[in-house]
């Protein structure tokens, strides 16, 4: 029988931060003198019951100030790629919050060094292929954003390949960040802001006019305006959905009310990913095996995931290859 975990898998969304196991998590605030609000792996476990996205920002704050040094972001890359790897993955995107690492008094140079060791350790090790995305906190001011992407730039010959914008999406429109966007852009980093996972259209929209939006982080919320959803299927827009984590933070109500199979089924390409993996309960499988519940198969979302990936022409090829080689109707045969 061949299960979901055999499937080749592109995974296009997950914060390094939020992909930290509870183990991990503990030992490195333990050596790094931090306490944190739990002080073992049933305390995290509870603390990760979250009311709703703020109870989930309030969280992230709380437990991600524990990462201090460049080996443990190099440490937290390299633990994750193996995971991800153990589900099928031979391609990641993974997202990071420079911006609130320095708030803490972490160096930018030892935030991005880390990183990017981590993502090539993970190639040679592991074999999985991973770029990185440096999140702009929207609660930032710009000229910290423009700080962030000067760093982004410095990097980008070691695996950076896009900047994000994360955060409180109610408070903070992705317009605030309009100049900063342009010059990523101009300078040849993509455009993949967090947009539409608890704010209506207005973000998606703000997200693709504004900064440009070559892919969109969640754009679930893209189902309450038809014409916009047509839009994003001829703009070929990839969608990067988490499934799982809209539940946990009650993005959506429930599973079966995920708008996934909706957005899939108007010809919009979307793939699916963990988000935050360790603090959502979840992982690659899961979510995978939760977009087969749904009615959506493996080998679009693979698809998708080859399309929206922001990586070189031969990585590209390669991933396309990987797919094309692969017996989806047989694997999906015998499950």
């Amino acid at each position: 029988m061949i299960g979901t975990v055999a499937f080749p898998k592109i995974e296009l969304h997950v914060h390094l931060e939020g992909a930290i196991r509870p183990r991990t998590l503990l030992e490195i605030a333990r050596r790094n003198g931090f306490e944190l609000p739990a002080q073992d792996e049933a305390g995290l476990a509870e603390l990760y019951r979250f009311r709703d996205f703020d109870h989930f920002i309030e969280v992230w704050i709380l437990t991600t100030n524990v990462l201090r040094t460049a080996d443990d972001f190099r440490r937290i890359t390299v633990d994750y790629a193996a995971e991800a790897a153990g589900h099928g993955a031979v391609y990641v995107e993974a997202i990071f919050s420079p911006i609130e690492r320095t708030w803490r008094g972490v160096g930018w140079d030892d935030i991005f060094t880390g990183y990017c060791e981590g993502a090539e350790e993970a190639r040679e090790v592991h074999g999985i292929e991973m770029r990185l995305t440096p999140d702009i906190t929207r609660g930032a001011p710009v000229e910290e954003a423009e700080v962030a992407l000067d760093y982004a730039l410095k990097y980008r010959d070691r695996g950076v390949v896009g900047i994000g914008l994360g955060g409180e999406e109610t408070l903070y429109a992705p317009e605030l960040f309009t100049r900063v966007f342009a010059r990523a852009r101009a300078e040849g980093l993509a455009s993949v802001p967090h947009a539409g996972e608890v704010v209506g259209p207005a973000s998606i929209r703000g997200a693709l006019d504004a900064l440009g939006a070559q892919r969109i982080r969640h754009g679930i919320r893209a189902v309450d305006d038809p014409a916009l959803v047509r839009e994003l299927a001829e703009r070929g827009t990839v969608l990067d959905v988490c499934p799982l984590s809209n539940v946990r933070t009650g993005a959506v109500r429930s599973l079966d009310e995920h708008p996934l199979p909706r957005l899939v089924a108007a010809g919009v390409r979307c793939t699916v990913s963990t988000d935050d993996p360790a603090m959502f309960d979840t992982d690659l499988t899961r979510e995978y095996e939760a977009a087969r519940s749904l009615g959506v198969e493996p080998q679009a979302l693979y698809e998708a995931g080859a399309e929206g990936a922001l990586c070189d022409v031969d990585t590209r090829r390669r991933l396309r290859e990987i797919g094309a080689s692969f017996a989806w109707s047989r694997a999906a045969a015998s499950d």
